[in-house]
């Protein structure tokens, strides 16, 4: 049987969704690489929480008709608006969130993997709980909490500080 285009509130949108696809698949397996990372559906997409906390990653797969499937993420003050000018066909400002700082990474053009992991995780650390962004970073284990993971948001400006209004 062939695959149907999406359809939103009994509107077709003519999208194929790509609920199975490699690229979704992959970043299920990034996702759940933090730890106590859980998935659940929210809004109909997979979204991805930090232990019982908050969201720190949700798919969107041409939600509402949407043009990209594409990852949201809670990054850092500042780093939506570096990452948006610094290559606006890879990064863009998503509806509802993008007002709190979110940014929305493409997925379905030639994604750079390495970044998104990188991305991944500062979302996770961004809105984790102490303990949970402790055992991420290794402290317990190693006494260390140093990234090198985020070169990439420090090169555009932004770290790892935890955001005070969410």
């Amino acid at each position: 049987m062939p695959e149907r285009p999406s359809t939103v509130a009994g509107k077709d949108h003519g999208r194929q969704r790509a609920g199975g696809s490699a690229a979704v698949d992959r970043l299920r397996r990034l996702c759940l690489a933090f730890p106590e990372a859980v998935e659940k559906l929210s809004h109909g997409e997979p979204t991805w929480f930090a232990g019982a906390g908050k969201v720190f990653a949700t798919l969107d797969d041409h939600h509402h008709g949407a043009e990209h499937l594409s990852v949201w993420l809670p990054l850092p003050l500042g780093a939506q608006e570096a990452l948006v000018a610094g290559d606006p066909d890879r990064f863009f400002r998503p509806p509802y969130v993008g007002g709190k700082g979110w940014v929305a990474v493409v997925l379905d053009r030639a994604p750079e993997w390495a970044l998104i992991a990188a991305l991944l995780r500062e979302a996770y650390l961004t809105v984790a709980s102490p303990r949970l962004a402790a055992r991420l970073r290794g402290e317990h284990a190693r006494g260390t909490s140093t990234s090198t993971a985020v070169a990439p948001l420090r090169r555009a400006g932004t770290g790892s500080a935890r955001r005070s209004a969410r």
